[in-house]
């Protein structure tokens, strides 16, 4: 049984993206067991319904916005919501990610490319621009960004969904420098294959496993 006490996020508001199932949920929950109350964000707000139904099961508030994160109007309209709710958002999960097909660099399309690059890089950027002008003003806070293995080795035929998760680790960088000193602390982690309908086979853990890990990132983040 893990002792949830050290991963305390009493009075912390929390923004998951990509929350409505596999990692995302499983970091929402997690949040929610370990006090704080959770924005959970994803395109479809039935399922989004269902995981704050089970954050409020536990006692804490949950806000689910339905938002596309590789649009800009949407993220503006998103943040919006969650401050005029919550007050703050203390920590930012960029979960939210797209691989919708399978494509050789003989073959994939200019459509493809943009698909996986709004959603998995632009997303996460503008994002994480928004939230930290929302941290800025109150403090500082945390922004955890869920990269990938194949950042570090590409999948076959999942080259474009390599490249941008790649791309997450140099966003990520680049932020931790830049927000530092407004004491926003910006990590990446980089999960391996995870039972999730984006891939439901040869994993190496379950949603939950990333979700606590993520909890051990919030006790023990440095700033860079």
């Amino acid at each position: 049984m893990v002792n949830l006490s050290r991963f305390s996020l009493e009075g912390k508001v929390a923004l998951v993206t990509g929350a409505s199932r596999g990692i995302g949920r499983a970091t929402a929950l997690g949040f929610a067991d370990a006090g704080a109350d959770v924005i959970i964000a994803s395109r479809k707000q039935p399922d989004l319904e269902k995981v704050a139904e089970e954050i409020r099961a536990k006692g804490r508030k949950a806000l689910p916005v339905a938002a596309h994160i590789g649009k800009i109007e949407e993220i503006r309209s998103l943040v919006d919501t969650a401050v005029a709710k919550f007050g703050k958002i203390d920590i930012l999960v960029n979960n939210a990610a797209a691989s919708p097909a399978m494509a050789s660099p003989l073959d994939a399309e200019e459509r493809l490319w943009d698909t996986i690059m709004n959603l998995n890089v632009k997303g996460v950027y503008f994002l994480s621009q928004a939230v930290a002008k929302v941290m800025k003003e109150h403090g500082g806070g945390k922004i955890i960004n869920v990269s990938s293995v194949d950042a570090f080795k590409p999948e076959y035929r999942l080259g474009i969904y390599s490249i941008a998760k790649t791309a997450i680790l140099m966003v990520t960088k680049s932020l931790a420098l830049e927000l530092a000193e407004y004491n926003i602390r910006v990590n990446a982690i980089a999960p391996g294959a995870v039972s999730t309908k984006l891939l439901d086979s040869h994993w190496f853990g379950m949603p939950e496993d990333v979700a606590k890990a993520q909890k051990d990132f919030l006790a023990k983040l440095t700033p860079m």
